[in-house]
């Protein structure tokens, strides 16, 4: 009890006591008392006894855990340590933090209220950092509904006491320098709310590192000394004419494509080795990472990310990953990851309702909440937001050396009813729909990405006729490098699906997509939500007995490069993997024993190498000029031809749809002279029937389908064929 004896408490010191005080400073470290004298005041919740530079600290009358000291100030040095012993004997000594100016600048602080500050994951989070010559780290942190902050960790026993943090004026950034805390060392905050005095242990947002689930506390990190040897590579991609270059990506989930004998997840470093072997075998020039930023919940596939800053620990180090992008770009393949700005998940360890309040979401759930995935959207129109989540971009481009990211669920963004009943959302300041404020973003993370970055690629996987997705933002587009086609693939997948007898009355699905193609930079993904959710892997998507679904397969992957647009597809599609997608294990690699499987990657690997080497397969992959049908009206058939050219080369491209061989097909082609096939799908060196054409083809003056000279083919059952001018 206090002793009625002693005078009463200070407001400021109860503050303390209680854990309740936003500027410590100002109470706890070294004051003057007068000219020649100081007192030093430090609170010690675990202490049995203290001195500070072997002088006696005297406990605080009516203050448990409140030490302090009065003496001449050249008692003391300008940093002094204080020792403590705890009441089980143990012995602790540290420099007193709050003996330190503040260390944030007043610019920075300005630039993250005003949303401007592209580099705040330098400022906020945890950094190893140098105060006066002494090392330590320096922690901040944006919490503007809390009455106090607090860092917590092992280093303080979690207690959140002990190491309170001084917020800078009215901007709610929070800061603390502890000295000689260092790399490795488990840490959180804990912040309590300044209107209802709920205490929340909360992760960094900015932090580096976390512990490996299920566990979530955040780890210091010091500066990386990583050696990246891919400056060739980042030379290339700043000069990078990528709309005009080849680009076919290898989406991956890195905890599912291969695992060790025991069925534990890799490391990045043996992962890098083993991937760059097997993509510059097949031939891929991208890799496309599912979400490796840190997340809670393997069946999320890191879509409910928590750690905008970190790489998942399932996997290794932040250096470990480092390796990762740098093996990639040394063997000449650039790496693009997922990335989830659109929503994130309601853990209450991490950003939802961070200090109290409704912080990073909205707090009305009409526009905070996502009701299909039960996640919260962020509030886009709030400054340190836009820059919490525009930082992180640059983040990973910077830190890591990303190529590109491609923005996860873009079309939940653009619209405020989306998947929402009537009466479950509200409409803009116009009356409207369309977010404005998330427009407003992804113009600024577009700009600023690749306005820094020449050559980064920002992606969109947007599933809407939203127009000029892909256009400069000063043209009132949203400024994406590129979006996912998912009209195209949806159009194609419906069509395969169809026994082929009925095909003919589908053959609109397979020549819409030309009625817009060139509208946006587009992608054609056959992606991981291909082949999930009982929608069957692409392999048993397509009809008929095995040997017709090897032989759909192999049409569809040839379709697909022969059509403009980049390309991209899910790791496993490549070998015709017959299970569906599984997180929670490794492909079946082992069905490459079989021909058919094999047969199929060999000409995925084909496929590549012919849409690296031939410009008219991908140098007018975004324009009209690299496409012109032959005949795109013959649906009693199943079969289109067409024209793909780049520069002075043209490539002709026939489709057969169904398993009967066409024979003395003819088609008209733009010049006379030798033709030569330079691919057919049914090959038997891919699985196939080996149905084809002499290896050179005379071009006949006989006009056909507006064209002077024609050929007369052999079309393979469920095949392409793809012929050059000699």
């Amino acid at each position: 009890m206090a002793d009625a004896t002693q005078p009463a408490v200070p407001d400021n010191i109860q503050r303390i006591l209680l854990a309740r005080h936003h500027a410590p400073s100002g109470v706890l470290g070294k004051h003057p008392l007068d000219e020649a004298s100081v007192t030093v005041r430090a609170f010690l919740p675990h202490a049995a006894a203290a001195s500070v530079e072997e002088m006696t600290l005297e406990p605080v009358a009516n203050a448990p855990g409140l030490f302090e000291w009065r003496g001449p100030r050249e008692d003391l040095p300008e940093h002094y340590r204080i020792d403590w012993t705890d009441a089980g004997g143990a012995r602790h000594s540290a420099i007193d933090p709050y003996n330190f100016a503040p260390q944030l600048s007043d610019f920075d602080i300005h630039l993250i209220n005003s949303g401007k500050h592209w580099h705040a994951y330098r400022v906020l989070g945890a950094h190893a950092h140098n105060a006066d010559g002494i090392a330590g780290t320096l922690f901040a942190v944006w919490a503007p509904g809390a009455e106090r902050v607090s860092v917590v960790g092992e280093f303080n026993r979690w207690d959140g006491r002990c190491h309170p943090m001084q917020v800078r004026g009215g901007s709610g950034i929070w800061e603390l320098f502890i000295p000689e805390i260092g790399a490795g060392v488990l840490y959180k905050f804990e912040l309590r709310n300044r209107d209802t005095g709920a205490v929340m242990v909360k992760i960094d947002p900015y932090a580096r590192q976390f512990e490996r689930r299920p566990q979530t506390a955040c780890i210091t990190t010091g500066e990386s000394t990583y050696a990246w040897n891919d400056g060739d590579w980042l030379t290339h991609r700043a000069g990078w004419d990528w709309q005009h270059a080849p680009m076919s990506v290898y989406e991956i989930h890195l905890g599912s494509w291969q695992r060790d004998e025991h069925g534990e997840f890799l490391n990045y470093r043996t992962l890098a080795d083993r991937l760059v072997d097997y993509l510059a075998d097949t031939g891929f020039t991208h890799i496309e990472l599912l979400p490796v930023t840190e997340h809670p919940l393997d069946a999320s596939w890191g879509y409910q990310t928590t750690g905008y800053y970190a790489p998942t620990s399932r996997f290794g180090t932040p250096d470990d990953f480092r390796y990762l992008v740098d093996r990639l770009h040394q063997a000449g393949i650039g790496v693009l990851l997922d990335w989830v700005p659109g929503h994130f998940p309601r853990d209450d360890f991490a950003l939802a309702r961070y200090d109290g309040t409704a912080l990073f979401e909205h707090e009305d759930p009409r526009l905070g909440e996502h009701r299909d995935w039960g996640t919260l959207i962020f509030n886009y129109g709030r400054n340190e937001v836009r820059n919490f989540l525009v930082s992180s971009a640059m983040f990973w481009v910077e830190e890591f050396h990303i190529d590109g990211l491609r923005v996860d669920a873009v079309a939940s963004m653009l619209y405020l009813d989306y998947s929402r009943e009537d009466g479950d959302w509200l409409p803009n300041k116009f009356g409207g729909r369309e977010n404005l404020e998330a427009i407003d973003f992804l113009r600024e993370l577009n700009v600023t990405v690749q306005g820094h970055h020449p050559g980064t690629l920002i992606i969109a996987e947007e599933s809407t006729a939203w127009p000029q997705v892909t256009r400069p933002t000063e043209l009132g587009g949203l400024g994406f490098a590129m979006k996912w086609n998912m009209g195209w693939m949806h159009d194609i997948l419906e069509y395969f699906k169809q026994d082929p007898v009925h095909r003919q009355y589908h053959h609109d699905q397979l020549t819409f997509g030309l009625l817009y193609a060139f509208t946006e930079n587009f992608v054609l993904p056959f992606s991981h939500d291909e082949v999930v959710h009982g929608k069957r892997s692409l392999l048993y998507r397509m009809p008929g007995d095995e040997w017709q679904r090897f032989a759909n397969l192999r049409l569809l992957y040839a379709f697909m490069y022969a059509y403009p647009g980049k390309k991209l597809l899910f790791m496993g599609c490549e070998f015709g993997q017959g299970d569906e997608w599984n997180f929670d294990s490794q492909l079946d690699w082992y069905v490459r024993q079989f021909p058919l499987h094999e047969g199929m990657r060999t000409l995925v690997r084909d496929l590549n190498r012919l849409y690296r080497e031939h410009p008219a397969l991908h140098t007018h992959d975004f324009e009209w000029q690299g496409f012109d049908w032959i005949d795109c009206h013959d649906a009693p058939q199943s079969v289109l031809s067409f024209v793909r050219r780049g520069g002075e080369r043209e490539l002709i491209v026939l489709c057969n749809f169904t398993p009967v061989p066409r024979t003395n097909y003819r088609v008209g082609v733009p010049a006379g002279g030798v033709y030569r096939e330079i691919i057919n799908s049914d090959s038997e060196y891919y699985g196939g029937s080996n149905l084809g054409n002499s290896p050179v083809v005379l071009a006949e003056p006989t006009p056909w389908m507006g064209r002077e000279f024609s050929l007369s083919l052999s079309l393979p059952p469920l095949g392409v064929l793809i012929l050059e001018h000699a």
